[in-house]
């Protein structure tokens, strides 16, 4: 006899089976592949509520059912987009061709060594080298991630450290997308692998100045780094010191060491409080000293020069400042102000160089580099050529020198790496992205444009198109979206976006609250009860791309991911109208059940981000917006949700059972279709390649719902 579960299973992959064999025109009269099985409802009495959540049994990971309904999802999906086959392989040469694939980084120099890492055409991963002496000596290969991943689907590097002498590096990988990191050592003057492999490690290591000393951290049941451990290469790693254990599941444990090589540091931070414990990193042996402790809603971040601790902290300073101490006794009623608080000026962090201090800043939503000399008073500004751009910190180990390196980039502008002499202020451009293919900036516009949100705050919308655009009220847009976490949304620029662009798209970033945009304030207004502003900034900038004639209502593409697709799937809760198709990754949709169940990696510390649910206000205002929660029988744009079956930060089950729901509930015949990597975690595949091909898929779908699929 079959169980309902396992005869549910069967079915749904005759369905899938049955599909695909079906005409896409009889497909797309299809709205479900309903999940009927059940194993047990869920029963939530929280405050009096009663509801029970039919999809509860999409949560067995490994279940052969619910394997098999997921096959069946990706088979379905399979046949929707059979007849963009070839427009997918379009897009992906088209995309492919802009790419040099041999290429190679600017090498950075270190001491005696030039370090970098280089791409072979038909290769998927990086391969790190290096160079001893100049840059026409021998290369000598220190790690190549092809190698590496032969007979895995999935690699991803996340420790790679070399050891003060240069003679061992500290790497870790993850096979599977899981973000559980294993973590080895590798002998560079022999080219073997030290004895001991250690598991289930932070992506974060670091070197004692006795190049024997490694100071790593191991994952909790959560996956949250919690211990803190003492390794000495080639010991057996059972053996090792456990330094620090944090017992607080909203607070991460992390290795730090400062540039100048000094002192080694414990970072404890959850996302509102931290507090930083010191060791001189010629002693690793010794004890970790407290700097300041640990205060809610007070953030520090540690550098070290000349003798004196520089702190950036938040500490009566919303958008922070820079505080200085003595090494010697850095007690917190010793402060002293280094940088002066400023409203207007947001400090993202510091970079210490022997005779200056870089500032990396926000001004009215945009990237700043301030550089202040230690010796003399110099103080100024680098200038950048555009009035929308993003620039990014850039490779520079070397403590003693005079250049700061640098990326630059605009919507239009490729990356390019600057070495700046802070001394005399001039730059070298090092490298600048080569866009294969003819392209030319001057045939791109970008500019940035204001919408008016619900409560009169003015929210900025970076776009890009190609020139000749006539505001009509005609043009494609895709229009991105994220607004979580204070993270800003950078206007960068992609060689990727080329074929739409090319093809009439325009191209939107909306600068929603709840990122860091324009300030940590802009942050706090887009988080715990303020979260819906993130939501109806994103509507008012698409309300007003559609009012300016920038597009309209039928041509307009969303996307975002992650937390970015919680914003996508509360906006189609909320304006379904206003958009024809929307593109949901690995969305964070289910809100409420994730956020009340403490044994799902993530959830104690995203309390300080969307709040509590076991306290009534934010359970309540949770539930008010959570895209799964408000799934209602009307009419959705089309739709296209992605999964990763090893995802440690959305699970699965998440974007599966969003649509399910969607399936079972929604009334018009628009396409929606679920595709779960099998193989994979948040960040979808890990190959060059790999990623290339799952861009031209969205692209394809978002085309064919648009009727551009010609």
């Amino acid at each position: 006899m079959f169980s309902t579960r396992r005869l549910t299973a069967i079915i749904l992959v005759l369905i899938a089976g049955c599909l695909a064999l079906m005409p896409v025109s009889c497909i797309r009269k299809i709205k479900a592949i309903p999940p009927v099985a059940k194993i047990e409802p869920k029963v939530d009495t929280m405050f009096g509520d009663i509801r029970t959540d039919n999809y509860y049994w999409l949560r067995q990971r490994g279940d052969s059912a619910v394997l098999a309904y997921l096959t069946a999802e990706n088979e379905y999906t399979e046949a929707i987009t059979r007849d963009t086959k070839g427009l997918q392989e379009s897009l992906y040469k088209d995309m492919l061709n802009r790419i040099k694939e041999t290429d190679l980084t600017v090498p950075y120099h270190k001491d005696d060594y030039y370090y970098y890492s280089r791409t072979v055409e038909g290769k998927q991963y990086k391969i790190y080298c290096r160079k001893k002496g100049s840059l026409e000596a021998a290369e000598e290969i220190l790690l190549d991630l092809n190698t590496l991943a032969e007979g895995l689907d999935y690699l991803d590097l996340g420790a790679y450290k070399v050891s003060p002498d240069h003679r061992t590096l500290a790497y870790s990988l993850d096979d599977d997308g899981s973000e559980e990191y294993a973590l080895y050592f590798k002998n560079l003057a022999t080219g073997e692998i030290s004895k001991e492999k250690i598991e289930n490690t932070y992506y974060q290591v670091e070197w004692a100045n006795d190049n024997k000393t490694v100071f790593y951290a191991t994952l909790d049941h959560i996956k949250r780094p919690d211990k803190l451990y003492r390794h000495r290469v080639g010991a057996d790693p059972s053996g090792d010191a456990l330094i620090f254990e944090e017992k607080d599941e909203a607070f991460n444990v992390e290795p730090r060491k400062t540039k100048d090589g000094k002192f080694l540091l414990v970072h404890i931070g959850s996302n509102v409080a931290s507090e930083v414990y010191y060791l001189d990193a010629d002693r690793p042996d010794g004890e970790f000293r407290l700097l300041k402790a640990r205060q809610k809603e007070t953030e520090y971040t540690v550098y070290h020069h000349g003798g004196y601790f520089y702190i950036s902290t938040n500490d009566g300073a919303v958008n922070f400042k820079v505080m200085r101490v003595s090494d010697r006794n850095p007690a917190r009623h010793a402060w002293k102000t280094a940088i002066p608080y400023a409203d207007s000026v947001k400090i993202d962090g510091l970079e210490m160089f022997k005779d200056y201090m870089v500032v990396y800043e926000r001004i009215n939503g945009l990237k700043q580099i301030h550089v202040r000399g230690f010796k003399d008073e110099t103080e100024y500004y680098i200038e950048f050529p555009e009035p929308v751009y993003t620039t990014y910190l850039d490779d520079n180990p070397e403590f003693d020198s005079e250049v700061l390196r640098f990326s630059y980039t605009s919507l239009v502008t490729p990356e390019s790496v600057y070495d700046y002499n802070l001394k005399d202020k001039t730059r070298e451009l090092r490298k600048q992205e080569e866009v294969l293919g003819g392209y030319d900036p001057q045939q791109y516009q970008s500019e940035r444009i204001f919408a008016e949100a619900s409560d009169g705050v003015m929210v900025p919308i970076s776009i890009v198109y190609k020139k000749g655009m006539k505001k009509n009220g005609a043009n494609p847009t895709w229009l991105y979206g994220y607004g979580s976490y204070g993270i800003s949304s950078n206007p960068y620029f992609s060689s990727n976006r080329l074929p739409l662009l090319d093809h009439g798209f325009i191209y939107a970033i909306a600068h929603i609250r709840g990122g860091g945009d324009m300030g940590r304030q802009w942050y706090e207004d887009g988080k715990y009860i303020n979260k819906k502003n993130t939501f109806t900034d994103f509507i008012a900038c698409a309300e007003h791309l559609i009012t300016q004639e920038y597009t309209n209502s039928e041509k307009l593409i969303i996307s975002g991911g992650s937390a970015g697709g919680l914003l996508i799937g509360a906006v189609v809760n909320m304006r379904p109208d206003l958009f024809r198709t929307a593109i949901a990754g690995v969305p964070f949709v289910d809100v409420v059940n994730t956020m009340l169940d403490p044994t799902i990696p993530l959830t104690v510390t995203e309390y300080e981000e969307w709040g509590n649910p076991n306290i009534e206000e934010y359970y309540f205002y949770m539930k008010s917006y959570s895209p799964y929660d408000n799934v209602e029988a009307k009419t959705y744009p089309n739709l296209l949700i992605t999964a990763g079956l090893n995802d440690p930060r959305v699970q699965y089950w998440e974007p599966a059972k969003w649509a399910a729901k969607l399936r079972a509930m929604k009334t018009d015949d628009n396409l929606l279709i679920l595709k779960t990597n099998m193989g994979a975690g948040h960040g979808g595949h890990s190959g060059r390649y790999d990623y290339l091909k799952d861009v031209a898929f969205y692209y394809a779908f978002a085309l064919k719902t648009l009727g551009m699929d010609g």
